[in-house]
């Protein structure tokens, strides 16, 4: 059996999987100040009179780093940045605890002027004085050379509770993404420890000792372990989880959009058959441009939730949301409230929603009835729109999924995949607005944490080398090695591969369906004069996200909309 767990801002779900089919799933209010209690409450109804020997792994996914980022509530980090002649990385400043320091390393991984321990000690006393528990550290070309990166991290010695260092969170050479990947790493770790401290302290107060897998933002997992040292992997892990869900129980042969319908947010993605679209080059969130693989996602401020308003003669939906709908508890009226007015829930919700949409109505002179009807074609529109605008943003550039390069492709959606708590209410309302056949996802609900569950485990390996100075390195894994003049792409490539295994094995992956592919791979002749001195040789190869093995009766089951069955 497999465990899927989804924290969400507003609820936590929980599902129970076997090879059969889903057995169990759980929704419980996540309560962000004591996140221990929340996953605790969900494990123990989702495995109430289950023998927990029998439970394979847990896999989860969270939006609570994402909405740390979004909503600028993470906390003060400092960033020591070097670079030495070049672009200025004062143009890459990414907080205001951001420090330029001397030293450089030139592209070819060759020190060209050192480092100060001064400066360095000065920045140190500078964070500790503003109660700065993280730290960044980046260099220009750290990933050919990581010393200078690594002697700061000693400089910088216990005095903070994490330093993040460059070559270590991505071997991609952009400069500025890599400088804003790390911040983002430092910047969410304490909010991501809290996450992984509540679910170790949720399992050890059951006597749960199983393997802990994290969704990452490219729809693959990691081990919960390894995240401590990546937390930023986890931003838009649960729109990825959502996509995963989608694919396993309602993906087809043509394109497709992806709707997450949430209360706050509905979040968009797009699959070409059955695999999502990505974007290899790493996402941008909010003012940060990252290297963190990504699935393509895009979020609006439009949910079940959002505040509806009449302001300044024009009606309003969103982005905002305070609170649930009026007819559970809240003040301010919402789609929810809308759907309920025009008869879409229970006859019961229809007096609550409609005494909270009145005021509005008032406001506009018309009926609470037409009122609803235009909230709800409003939010529905704007859905429509945006996952116009992700097709469109797409299809402008050259189209990546999560199997292939697909040169010179033109994405067009022919369906749309709704899931979320409020999916089938709003499907029928899309369907009236859109040509595209709208479909509700299988377990609505609860996909995004099937989605998880389900999600299979990656990573990536990057391997630089240079037979002028006779070095093969990988600086993400630590790894550095003497080469020869005969060293080549072929050999590189290999090497590159084994340390791949190794990685994947090490973070949970299924050794006997381990699908390995090369993403980059580039050689190049080093002139100098009129001559060849040597050859620089560039290898990225990753394992390929996706489904887990093994599961095909859970898959047929889940697709075909089975009940669970305890």
């Amino acid at each position: 059996m497999i465990i899927g767990l989804d924290v969400g801002g507003t609820h936590t779900d929980v599902v129970l999987l076997d090879n059969a089919g889903l057995l169990r799933e759980v929704k419980v209010t996540t309560d962000a100040s004591d996140l221990f209690r929340s996953i605790l409450k969900g494990l123990d109804a989702v495995t109430e009179g289950v023998d927990t020997a029998a439970i394979r792994r847990i896999v989860l996914s969270t939006t609570l780093t994402t909405n740390a980022v979004i909503q600028n509530t993470i906390p003060a980090v400092g960033m020591i940045v070097s670079s030495g002649p070049g672009i200025d990385p004062e143009h890459f400043r990414t907080n205001p605890h951001y420090v330029c320091v001397k030293g450089s390393i030139d592209h070819r991984g060759r020190e060209v002027e050192p480092i100060l321990p001064e400066e360095i000690e000065a920045a140190a006393e500078r964070f500790r004085e503003s109660e700065i528990r993280q730290v960044g550290v980046v260099g220009k070309f750290s990933v050919r050379n990581p010393a200078h990166e690594i002697r700061i991290g000693e400089l910088l010695g216990d005095a903070f509770d994490k330093i993040f260092l460059g070559h270590r969170v991505s071997g991609s050479l952009n400069f500025g993404r890599r400088i804003a990947t790390t911040y983002l790493n430092a910047a969410v770790y304490p909010i991501h420890k809290s996450f992984f401290d509540a679910v170790l302290n949720s399992l050890s107060a059951k006597g749960m000792h199983l393997p802990l897998r994290l969704l990452k933002a490219d729809g693959g997992n990691m081990k919960l372990e390894a995240s401590i040292e990546y937390p930023a992997q986890t931003i838009l892990s649960g729109p990825a989880a959502s996509v995963m869900g989608a694919v396993a129980m309602a993906a087809g042969d043509e394109d497709a959009i992806v709707m997450d319908i949430g209360g706050t947010t509905t979040d968009l993605a797009v699959l070409v058959g059955r695999a999502p679209v990505l974007d290899p080059h790493g996402i941008a969130i909010g003012p940060y441009r990252t290297l963190i693989r990504s699935l393509e996602t895009l979020s609006i401020g439009m949910g079940g939730d959002s505040a509806v308003r009449w302001r300044n003669s024009r009606l309003t939906v969103g982005p905002d949301r305070e609170g649930p709908a009026v007819l559970f508890g809240g003040s301010v009226p919402t789609p929810t409230d809308a759907l309920a007015a025009v008869g879409d829930m229970s006859a019961d919700d229809c007096g609550p929603a409609c005494i909270g949409l009145k005021p509005v109505a008032d406001q506009m002179g018309i009926s609470v009835g037409t009122l609803a009807g235009r909230v709800v074609e409003t939010a529905c529109r704007a859905m429509l729109a945006a996952a116009e605008r992700l097709t469109a943003h797409i299809n402008g550039k050259p189209v990546y999924t999560l199997h292939e390069f697909k040169e010179g492709y033109q994405v067009r959606p022919r369906s749309v995949l709704v899931l979320g708590g409020p999916a089938p209410y709003f499907a029928k309302h899309l369907q009236r607005l859109t040509s595209m056949q709208v479909r509700v996802v299988p377990r609505w609900q609860v996909a995004n944490a099937i989605g998880a569950a389900l999600a299979r485990t990656t990573c990536e390996v990057g391997l630089f080398a240079d037979t002028e100075q006779r070095v093969a390195s990988a600086p993400a894994e630590n790894y550095l090695q003497p080469i020869t003049d005969a060293y080549n792409l072929e050999t590189a490539t290999t090497q590159a591969l084994n340390l791949l295994r190794v990685k994947a094995l090490e973070r949970g992956a299924n050794p006997d369906s381990l699908e390995m592919e090369v993403v980059e791979s580039q050689q190049f002749n080093m002139v100098r004069g009129f001559t060849t001195i040597g050859r620089n040789i560039r290898v990225r190869v990753q394992v390929k996200p996706g489904l887990i093995h093994g599961y095909d009766n859970l898959l047929r089951s889940l697709a075909a909309g089975g009940e669970p069955s305890a």
